[in-house]
This record gives C-alpha cells, structure tokens and sequence, in this order.
C-alpha cells in the first residue's frame, strides 16, 4: 500500500528536499507540499494524505495550530513532526495538539520513512532524543536523569489511580513510543492481550489515540 504523504515547512530548500528523498522511496508518495500552516490545512482537504509530516515553527499559522485543526477536522490523517527543536515545551505542545510522532531533523531517510509508516498504521513514535525527554519525563526527572528516580509506573498510578500496575506499565511505554507487537516481545505478552490492555488503559483515561494518552502522560 502506497502512503501519501504531505510535507510542510516554511524553508523551501527543506521542503525540496523531503519531497526529494522521500520520492525514493517506493511506499511513499509525496501528494503535496505547504509553507505554512494555512497551507497545510487547505492542502489536506484538496490532497487528503495519511500523513503530514509537519514543521513545527513557521510565520503565520504555525505547526501546532495547524496539527490541532488538522487532527480536528480530518482524525483518519496522522501527524508527524519534523522540527529543530526537542525540549519539552515543543514536545508537549505538538503531542497535545494532535501529532501521532515527533522527529528532530537530523533523523535520515530510513528514519524518516519508519516513522511515516508507523503513524500512518496508527502507531506513535518519536527519536531518541525526544525518547529520552519522555522516559525522564515518566520518571520525573530531567534530561539527563539523576541516578536515582521514582519508579515511572509507580508515578503513573500515582496520577491515574484507576490503573492496574500491569495497564500502568502498558501506558509508560506507549509514552516512551513502543508499539503493541514492542509492548508484547518486553512483557511476554500476546499482541491481542497487548491490544486489550491499551484499549483498557483509553477507556480509563477517556482518550482516543496513543499520542492523546501521551500528551496525558506529560501533561
């Protein structure tokens, strides 16, 4: 199955580029491209792509803004930034408003193409950097964390008391980006188990998708 994807940044030389590398690569196909964040949104009603891979800081509307009526308007279109910036105030802007992925700029081809095809299957994901920022965020702790940290899913039951300590675990690693067939291999757990879990964990916390648990999770 072919990806479409839509490509938005404010610098044209960044957007030439994403158009070109991602155009090698043969599950994607670039269906459009925007400036803006105006421009990306007019773009999804006329392209209608999976995904958007989106900057985050542009003049005008910019990525979160057009993330949140994007994700608003059109909730079958996942989201995923590529940004310069990774501190946490990006981060959690971005996951609030929407995005299903986060991703700095200095992510390669592969990386880029990984990463579209997770959110596009409904996954969410992020780099290692913006990975680091949430498991200290999990542990309450900054980057880079201290020796010693409170336990993350003893932290997470803390704040969302009608979790198990089993659906409190599911939840800190959706928050660190780990996919169901992930979550299965480290827990020793069938995928459909997995699945029910997290389907548990959504309904307890009354969110829809990953990045709407996540955004929770740090907020």
């Amino acid at each position: 199955m072919t990806i479409r994807v839509l490509v938005v940044d404010d610098q044209a030389i960044v957007r030439d580029g994403l158009v070109t590398v991602l155009s090698l690569v043969d599950d994607l196909e670039v269906v459009g491209e925007a400036s803006d964040g105006a421009e990306a949104v007019d773009a999804v009603e006329r392209e209608s792509p999976d995904v958007v891979l989106m900057d985050l800081r542009m003049p005008g509307v910019d990525g979160p803004t057009a993330t949140a009526r994007i994700t608003e308007g059109h909730p079958g279109v996942a989201v995923l930034v590529l940004t310069t910036f990774a501190d946490d105030e990006s981060i959690l802007t971005a996951l609030r408003a929407g995005a299903r992925g986060y991703l700095t700029k200095d992510a390669g081809r592969g990386e880029i193409a990984t990463a579209i095809r997770a959110v596009a299957s409904g996954q969410s994901t992020f780099d290692a950097t913006v990975g680091a920022r949430l498991v200290a965020q999990l542990a309450g702790g900054t980057v880079p964390a201290p020796v010693a940290t409170p336990d993350p899913i003893e932290s997470l039951r803390a704040r969302f008391p009608t979790l198990t300590p089993r659906e409190a675990d599911v939840l800190g690693r959706i928050a660190e980006g780990r996919s169901n067939p992930q979550i299965a291999a480290e827990l020793f757990l069938t995928v459909p188990t997995v699945k029910s879990y997290v389907n548990q964990v959504f309904t307890k916390l009354g969110v829809r998708t990953r990045a709407e648990a996540v955004a929770l999770v740090l907020r």
